[in-house]
């Protein structure tokens, strides 16, 4: 899928080689010319994630090809770092003159609030965090409590118990989005149905996306409980679900990415469908907003309306009921269904 900006390569690269980009604080190198020099900064799991973070990586795949000579840096969270080291990974980015920088992820405020100030003339974006703003910020953002709807109404109707469960990497706002819309989906289907809950660390600890087998734990403790439907928002965690699922003989669903096609082989033809975040799009979008010089700062949503999120149907599990989630989409979009984000 192209991004939603009307965009072509040949206008992009253009728009590059006559762009002139700036970085720096008071102690910054002179603004220079030429091709992006792009800093990515991963969240815990980094490319390879098969998840969030792959789908940022996809963003920044598609630009590579498209906006001609930009370099790039990537750098990743490690598991159980210290905040501290997010800052300095974000410091060393624009010391070193990368511009723009995009963050992936929340727990990346912090660093930013400290460092876009330092840097006025770099331009940042962070992903899924819309309480840090700055005039050389850009909020990528998501109405995942929209898809995660659908995905609720996909799992009420194709669940045969009448009994569905959600597991989250932690207890986040960002993560409690889509227990919202998801638990919406499955009462306005099924008011009737028992939702299952279970979060693997608490709102501030990371580890829950990276802990496959804790998350095949609580999948498992759900499908012995009687749930056949499983929605997982747990990063690389979600592999764990998915082998529950297998385990099961029962239904996961898959999340940000379509992981009927990018999970491990042996579980695919357990995902139901995966709500995706257009990640790639957003950062796409992004830089080519930079090159161009168009990017603006505060927030930018993608929705239902900007095909921002959506839903996947890979496998053909559920195209008898593509019907009734395009029907539910439609009044989503139009405002005769509303969805709280929490």
């Amino acid at each position: 899928m192209r991004a939603f900006r009307a965009v072509t390569a040949g206008a992009v690269a253009a728009a590059v080689a006559a762009a002139a980009g700036c970085h720096g604080g008071a102690d910054a190198a002179p603004p220079r010319t030429g091709p992006l020099r792009v800093g990515l900064a991963y969240d815990i799991g980094g490319r390879g994630d098969k998840s969030y973070n792959d789908a940022a990586a996809a963003g920044i795949d598609e630009a590579a090809r498209n906006l001609s000579g930009m370099r790039v840096k990537e750098v990743a969270a490690a598991r159980g770092e210290p905040a501290g080291r997010k800052v300095e990974r974000v410091r060393a980015l624009a010391e070193a003159g990368y511009d723009p920088i995009i963050a992936v992820g929340y727990s990346y405020a912090p660093a930013l609030r400290r460092i876009a100030p330092r840097f006025p003339r770099t331009r940042f974006a962070i992903l899924d965090e819309p309480s840090v703003s700055g005039p050389n910020i850009t909020n990528l953002l998501f109405a995942e409590e929209q898809g995660s709807f659908l995905m609720g109404a996909a799992a009420a109707m194709k669940s045969r118990t009448g009994d569905v469960g959600f597991v989250g990497g932690n207890r986040s706002p960002l993560v409690r989005k889509f227990e919202a819309g998801y638990v919406q989906g499955v009462k306005h289907v099924n008011r009737r149905a028992r939702i299952r809950i279970a979060y693997l660390n608490g709102p501030h600890d990371l580890r829950g996306f990276e802990s496959p087998a804790k998350a095949r734990r609580a999948a498992r403790r759900m499908y012995c409980a009687g749930a056949d439907v499983v929605y997982q928002v747990a990063g690389a965690s979600g592999a764990g679900v998915f082998r529950a699922a297998k385990d099961a003989g029962a239904w996961a669903i898959g999340v940000d990415y379509d992981q009927a096609k990018s999970a491990d082989p042996a579980v695919r033809d357990v995902i139901l469908t995966s709500m995706i975040k257009r990640i790639d799009v957003a950062v796409y979008d992004f830089l080519a907003d930079v090159a161009d010089r168009t990017v603006t700062s505060g927030p930018v949503v993608y929705d239902l309306k900007l095909g921002g999120v959506d839903y996947t149907l890979t496998g053909g599990h559920i195209t008898d009921i593509q019907p009734r989630l395009e029907q539910l989409k439609q009044e989503i979009i139009h405002g005769r269904v509303k969805v709280s984000p929490g």
